[in-house]
């Protein structure tokens, strides 16, 4: 046994499996700072940039293997894929998103390995605090960009809201939040080899200061209340997937929100994403008068989840009813496979032959979509997958006050998906300083402040109405300025310091 732990690879893979406990629902953050030391160390310890590039890959197996292994449940439980090949599709994307680590770590390699590798005093500690922190980082950020981008399970989501280094969320964003926690790895891996020495001692000290000034980062109000409080109402209508676009279900799914709208005195009303399994244009208008008119008596407006459809395009949308003039936002960011089709002459099988997927061709509403003008508000809506990519949401800002997510994770069943992608909203609550209401089939439903922490939550997979005092606000955090290029920033400044460095020594 004790031989088998000595492989360099099952330790990579075993680090990574470990970081998933860094994240909700298990929220132990100071794990993903330790396995990323054990990755550097190992990377510091390669020979050759394939070495590296492997390491980084079986890391990879297992931060995805274990930390998305709720894919599996969407393809077979209520995808219908055959169980093999539900299994072999998953392991197949967890390879796909291990192959930015894969990558990381061949140009780490490449960056670090030298024909003199014992030269240079002082050098593996420039890699482990500038050169291996950055690279690491840069792959995080192409994993969100690349094939319309997976940023899930970035290491900066870990330290939402519970660590001191959520305190530089509103500078850096989540990818600045993953290069503070990889130089924090950095720094323990320096400090586990120079013990107490004057660098050991210099690595503690810089340690405590980064954790530190996080911690101080979090007293600051980066954005202001605006307006009085407003009455919220969230509704969980804990629809199971499988009955969600039945036609035998959708007379019991309708009478499910009316009845839980109408249960309702808030003045803004939330319904899940595709709470009405319909087309706008079927939904039948004394329905849609019903809760309009209710809505008008409490002063404010619904949003109400549902399809749309013009010009022969399908889109995934939230209207609204009530006070305030009929607007509507249309998806913009869209999952592949799931509901849109990449390449359609050439994978158009794959949908139609393995996966039974309702809607699964759509149209994005696009880029720029005004907040809508409701409740005395102006709430940026996103929907489901959208509240993983910051910069996408920094777009309504500052002119929103409000942000709101609608979803159903019902796809993913009792795994940790639904806690992990409420997590996503904590992160965008501080990167923007706004509140963040999450209206979902079967959780999370929440309402999370702008600290990042959780105000209130109703209980998975259960029928219920979360209501809530809320706060709009105004201002802009840095990060809402600057997006994601202060983190780009930092990244290029620390390697332009390590490749200096490198220069003086050779």
């Amino acid at each position: 046994m004790n031989k088998l732990l000595a492989q360099p690879y099952l330790q990579a893979f075993l680090a990574g499996a470990i970081a998933v406990f860094g994240f909700a629902p298990f929220g132990l953050f100071p794990l993903p700072v330790i396995a990323l030391a054990v990755l550097f160390r190992l990377w510091s310890r390669a020979e050759r940039p394939a070495q590296a590039a492997w390491l980084g890959f079986a890391f990879g197996m297992g931060l995805f293997c274990v930390g998305i292994s709720w894919i599996y449940v969407a393809l077979h439980i209520y995808g219908y894929m055959h169980p093999i090949l539900a299994g072999l599709a998953t392991a197949l994307f967890a390879a796909v998103n291990a192959a930015l680590p894969a990558l990381a770590g061949y140009v780490v390699a490449r960056l670090t390995i030298t024909p003199s590798p014992h030269g240079g005093e002082g050098a593996p500690g420039v890699h482990l605090l500038l050169t291996m922190p950055a690279i690491w980082t840069l792959a995080e950020w192409l994993r969100g960009l690349l094939f319309t981008g997976f940023p899930w399970l970035s290491v900066g989501y870990s330290q939402v809201p519970a660590s001191p280094l959520a305190g530089y969320a509103p500078l850096l964003g989540v990818f600045g939040v993953s290069l503070i926690v990889a130089v924090s790895a950095g720094l323990l891996l320096v400090l586990w080899n120079a013990r107490w020495s004057k660098w050991g001692k210099v690595a503690l000290g810089v340690l405590l200061a980064t954790w530190v000034s996080g911690a101080l980062l979090r007293s600051i109000e980066w954005t202001q209340p605006q307006g009085e409080p407003l009455k919220v109402s969230l509704l969980q209508g804990n629809i199971a997937q499988d009955e969600k676009f039945e036609e035998a279900k959708l007379i019991s799914t309708l009478e499910t929100y009316r009845r839980l709208a109408q249960s309702s005195d808030a003045r803004l009303i939330v319904l899940p994403e595709t709470a009405l399994p319909l087309l706008r244009e079927n939904v039948p208008d004394f329905y849609q008068t019903l809760l309009g008119d209710h809505v008008r008596k409490n002063g404010g407006d619904i949003l109400i989840g549902a399809f749309e459809k013009e010009n022969g395009n399908y889109y995934n949308s939230v209207y609204s009813l009530g006070s305030s003039e009929s607007q509507h936002y249309r998806k913009n960011h869209l999952v592949p496979f799931g509901e849109f089709i990449p390449l359609r002459s050439v994978l158009g099988w794959f949908v139609n032959e393995l996966l039974q997927i309702p809607m699964g061709d759509q149209a994005s509403g696009g880029a720029h979509q005004p907040p809508l003008n409701v409740a005395g508000q102006k709430v940026a809506v996103n929907i489901c997958y959208e509240d993983a990519f910051g910069e996408e949401i920094i777009r309504a800002l500052p002119q929103a006050t409000l942000l709101v997510n609608v979803t159903n994770d019902a796809w993913y069943g009792d795994s940790f998906a639904a806690i992990q992608h409420n997590q996503l909203s904590q992160m965008r609550a501080l990167e923007t300083g706004r509140m963040v209401l999450r209206a979902t089939n079967t959780g999370v439903t929440s309402v999370i402040g702008v600290d990042g922490r959780i105000r209130a939550m109703l209980p998975q997979h259960e029928e219920g109405v979360l209501t809530a005092q809320v706060q709009g606000y105004v201002g802009s955090t840095i990060y809402v300025v600057w997006g994601n290029l202060g983190m780009l920033g930092a990244v290029g400044l620390m390697l332009g310091v390590a490749w200096g460095i490198g220069r003086r020594r050779t």
